[in-house]
């Protein structure tokens, strides 16, 4: 397995990663998430471009993408009510169906995170969804802490 940035040639399979979360997603709050996925491919290929959002792919021996990780750079300075800081937000952890279980999940989180220091960030910090048992456990077990949580009462 590799970790590397996302190139072009990637595009179909995160698509495909992309429509496996999603429907993770629907499944568990269809009050919330539709079917289908978040991005077009127009939206991807911006985001593949932009470096203050940068996107990791695991790979297997044949380069064909196994994972991804969607990165985005948040800087906090100045700011009337937080500190000074800059974090490495992951808004998208995804390894394809027919690979979990392997430690391409944690070997993603771990590559991210060494980035993350690398480049003089202060945390790294995701939501995940209270109804997707599965990732909460995962992210637990890497020793991430709950920083703050959503609640709600529907109608």
């Amino acid at each position: 397995m590799a970790i590397r940035r996302v190139l072009e040639k990637d595009l179909d399979k995160v698509l495909d990663l992309l429509s496996q979360v999603a429907l993770v997603h629907h499944q568990a709050r269809p009050d919330i998430f539709k079917k289908g996925i978040k991005y077009t491919r127009e939206d991807l290929l911006k985001i593949f471009a932009d470096s203050g959002k940068p996107i990791f792919v695991s790979t297997d021996e044949n380069d064909t993408v196994t994972g991804y990780a969607f990165c985005v750079i948040i800087k906090h300075y100045n700011d009337v009510l937080f500190a000074d800081s800059t974090t490495l937000y992951i808004d998208d952890l995804c390894v394809d169906k027919s690979m979990r279980g392997k430690g391409i999940g944690k070997a993603l989180y771990y590559f991210v995170k060494d980035y993350a220091k690398n480049i003089g960030c202060n945390a790294v910090t995701l939501n995940v969804w209270y109804d997707n048992v599965n990732a909460l456990n995962f992210y637990k077990s890497l020793g991430l802490k709950i920083r703050k949580i959503g609640m709600e009462e529907l109608l």
